[in-house]
């Protein structure tokens, strides 16, 4: 498990809610994340994912 971090430490990582993290890992959108019971484990070196939610080419007022 030295290869992986908890939703608790990407959180930090992140700068993100632990609860959009798991979110994150449910819609399949972490390379790599793993179920483990209730836990998820999240590979160490993954990059934190777009936020979908932002549109990128947004005209300003």
């Amino acid at each position: 498990m030295l290869d992986y971090i908890s939703v608790e430490q990407a959180s930090e990582k992140w700068g993100i809610s632990k609860r959009r993290i798991q979110k994150l890992c449910e819609e399949n959108r972490i390379d790599g994340a793993v179920r483990f019971g209730r836990a998820w484990a999240i590979p160490k070196g993954v990059p934190k994912p777009a936020d979908g939610r932002l549109k990128k080419n947004r005209k300003k007022d």
